[in-house]
């Protein structure tokens, strides 16, 4: 008990401590150097309340219900399949694609100047982070290289996060700022992930599908925080897009995701998705017990059916080939995480399984880790924006937790053997950690109450789930 008060006075010091940072981005503004004068426009919007239009939406489409639809089939491979592309529709994709990679090449942050004591400051939040991961044991793994790339990158004089020779700096944009080391590590995640609790209970899909309500609820989250007078955080539908995927809990595809919709704004994203993964084991137990009941959480479960090898080697392809036709936006991330998998469930190249899911997983974890923490520097966290993306990532986290316990409790309405509510937590995709914390609450109440392979299903389900959702966005947004 003594050990649970420590760690959750920890946590609020650290939040503390974080929303003080961005508090301050109210009152200090940054020195900023001359600009051009369609730069200095840049900052602004027009219009007032729900007519308002920001700055950087003025290309974004308006997705009404048909025409989102008409974006998904157009989308589809099946039609890309059947239908051949104009001369028209091929320009306009070079001229689309061309404009995305100037966007990409300006770095809105080149020009901002911040006093000394802020990069002090960052460095002694990096200290904290490796503090929490070292001292309290919250996933070393991911905080300790994170904690590290924020002390190292904002070390005066160092040079680690600047272009175009420093270490930090040729780690994010050789595969943090890109999408690479986030496929290495779903092909990883592929290779050590075991569907066939999903395979045995087709249902806890449904778990799996109803945490992504925490990465669609955001988006209304945006929008109303777009109408709080005095914060100007003004973002737009694909930054919205970005920030809401953070309700995943999944570090690898909030990184494509605002790779691909608001590259300017990765840093904070990725910082926050990680951070939220890492504090799953504080995040959700109050949550779990909020919303179910002491008889709700002693339900046992029956052992599943045993999964045989062909579907183990079938699902993966099967998964894909659905992909393909129907969401070829999310085919990179599940792509990958299939390819990972087969490897692993074929069994006939041994060699490269292991080393997908250890020496490479762990070589791209410490890189990526560090290149997420080269990320904190002060004139990309403590901002306004950053404040509003680590409130909404943490309403998106906990929207996604309660939507997983919501519909097993609703499924237990309609079915005769009843399911552990708890195992609806782990349907966001911090695999395996949630599915790890609903054992752990299940165990408290019954010690012989062991629903961790339940959980597995729904858990590997969000992750599907994550890129599905991904993909939508990717679809209706970015393409």
């Amino acid at each position: 008990m003594e050990m649970t008060r420590n760690k959750a006075q920890i946590i609020k010091a650290t939040f503390a401590i974080m929303f003080v940072a961005m508090a301050v981005s109210f009152f200090v503004k940054p020195a900023v150097k001359a600009q051009s004068d369609s730069s200095a426009q840049a900052s602004y919007s027009t219009g007032t309340g729900l007519q308002r239009v920001i700055k950087g939406s003025e290309k974004v489409p308006n997705i009404s219900v048909k025409a989102f639809l008409s974006n998904i089939w157009k989308n589809t491979g099946i039609y890309k399949i059947i239908h051949t592309p104009t001369a028209s529709e091929v320009a306009a994709e070079k001229a689309e694609k061309a404009a995305e990679a100037k966007a990409e090449a300006v770095d809105p942050f080149a020009d901002v100047i911040v006093p000394g004591w802020q990069k002090l400051f960052m460095i002694a939040i990096g200290f904290l982070i490796v503090y929490l991961a070292v001292g309290k044991g919250f996933e070393p793994l991911l905080l300790i290289p994170i904690g590290f790339g924020t002390i190292l990158v904002n070390i005066p004089g160092a040079g680690m996060g600047e272009a175009p020779h420093g270490m930090l700096y040729i780690i994010y944009s050789a595969g943090v700022g890109n999408e690479f080391f986030p496929m290495l590590i779903f092909m990883g995640i592929g290779a050590m992930t075991d569907f066939g609790p999903l395979i045995a209970n087709p249902k806890m899909a449904l778990l799996g599908g109803a945490a992504q309500l925490g990465v669609f609820f955001t988006l209304f989250g945006v929008a109303m925080m777009n109408l709080i007078p005095g914060i100007n955080v003004d973002y737009n539908m694909m930054e919205a897009s970005a920030i809401a995927i953070i309700g995943g809990a999944d570090g690898p595809t909030s990184i494509y995701v605002s790779g691909k919709l608001a590259p300017h704004m990765m840093a904070v994203i990725a910082v926050a998705a990680y951070s939220y993964m890492a504090l799953v084991p504080m995040i959700q137990p109050p949550i779990m017990k909020a919303l179910t009941t002491e008889k709700e959480r002693k339900i046992k479960m029956e052992q599943q059916r045993p999964v045989s090898k062909t579907e183990k080697i079938l699902f993966p392809i099967m998964l894909l080939f659905i992909t393909i036709l129907l969401l070829p936006p999310a085919a990179p991330l599940i792509g990958m995480l299939a390819f990972g998998n087969f490897v692993k469930q074929c069994g006939v190249v041994e060699r490269l399984s292991k080393t997908m899911e250890n020496e490479l997983m762990n070589i791209v974890s410490i890189l990526l880790s560090l290149g997420v923490g080269s990320q904190m520097t002060p004139e990309k966290i403590m901002n306004s924006k950053s404040l509003g993306i680590i409130v909404l990532g943490l309403v998106a986290f906990c929207v996604a937790t309660a939507g997983g316990l919501i519909m097993a409790k609703i499924m237990n309405l309609f079915l005769k053997k009843k399911i552990n509510p708890l195992i609806g937590s782990a349907g966001v995709s911090a695999v395996p950690m949630a599915a790890r914390v609903s054992n752990k609450v299940g165990l408290e109440y019954d010690p012989s109450n062991f629903i961790l392979m339940h959980a597995m299903g729904p858990n590997v389900s969000g992750v599907i789930g994550t890129a599905i959702a991904a993909g939508v966005f990717i679809a209706t947004y970015g393409m």
